[in-house]
């Protein structure tokens, strides 16, 4: 049976960008700019305020986790006003000392581990699609020593560092989704896999992409009536079911688009269509433009250049 939180994330093609060790002491504040990718704080001791713009400030303490899928304007700061330093995200991205902030002597109140991932895959809208604007987990100690052992990877840059970077980004992301299912995430698949029936059909939908499944036959497996299933479906994940499905592949297809590796005929194949105009009208219709369309734009654009 599929695992779709996975899929997800073998989608993304998640590597963390930098982190860095963030400390505080006395009272102090730090303004970021808007960054636009996702980004990740983890306190390893003390506390502080984070205040997130367009949402109300929240205390992290030691062991919190902190997730920012498109990372607006924030600032991070003491309990006690202080006048901001402002920072650039991007003039920080790269491995390098603690980052000090108040008082430069003495024990610091509050040390954090933050950076931030890019995504190899050309979608990472996915992730935003999925989760909270701030997904905020408290005391999880694996998130905990997935996070510093970022930390020291970033910091040592010894042979392996790109391979094991990017598998403890998998980790991370699959720990903060696996957080948010169920109640606490908006509604889409996290939510859909929170709820143990719909799970059901969902990771069936996810092992069996290319089936020309039917209402009926989802909500067996779900063990609901057609109507039940359909108004729970539509109401936790967002979507009906078909046009969840019809999502879905068109990642999966754009997905092997990119990876150049299959024929347009075989990809049709793959997500369950069983010719290669029907898929091409499908995914023009989703997308935008055909499937070799898509596939040159995307080549063209990975590789810096343009192909024959």
């Amino acid at each position: 049976m599929s695992d779709p939180l996975s899929e997800v994330v073998r989608l993304l093609r998640p590597r963390a960008a930098f982190a860095n060790v963030i400390s505080g002491k006395g009272n102090w504040a730090v303004r970021y700019a808007e960054y636009g990718l996702p980004s990740f704080c983890i306190v390893l001791t003390g506390s502080c305020q984070l205040r997130v713009d367009g949402h109300d400030p929240i205390t992290i303490g030691a062991g919190d986790f902190v997730l920012l899928p498109t990372t607006p304007a924030f600032t991070l700061s003491s309990f006690v006003p202080a006048p901001p330093v402002h920072l650039d995200p991007n003039a920080v991205s790269g491995p390098r000392r603690e980052l000090r902030y108040g008082e430069r002597k003495g024990r610091p109140d509050m040390r954090s581990l933050g950076g931030a991932f890019r995504f190899d895959s050309a979608d990472p809208e996915l992730l935003v699609s999925l989760l909270p604007r701030i997904v905020h987990v408290q005391g999880s100690g694996r998130l905990s020593r997935l996070v510093q052992m970022v930390g020291e990877e970033s910091a040592a840059q010894q042979p392996g560092n790109e391979f094991v970077m990017s598998r403890l980004v998998d980790l991370l992301l699959v720990e903060a989704m696996r957080s948010m299912s169920g109640g606490g995430a908006p509604p889409g698949l996290l939510r859909g896999l929170g709820d143990e029936r719909l799970a059901r059909a969902l990771k069936q939908m996810h092992a069996r992409i290319d089936r020309s499944w039917s209402i009926e036959q989802l909500a067996e497996i779900a063990t609901l009536s057609r109507s039940a299933f359909f108004v729970r479906f539509t109401r936790l994940v967002g979507v009906a079911p078909m046009e969840y499905l019809l999502a879905w592949r068109m990642e999966i297809a754009k997905g092997l688009l990119r990876d150049d590796e299959l024929t347009v005929s075989e990809i049709a194949g793959r997500v369950g269509y069983s010719s290669t105009s029907a898929f091409s009208v499908a995914f023009s219709r989703y997308v935008g433009h055909p499937p070799s369309r898509y596939a040159r734009a995307t080549i063209t654009r990975d590789s810096g250049g343009s192909r024959a």
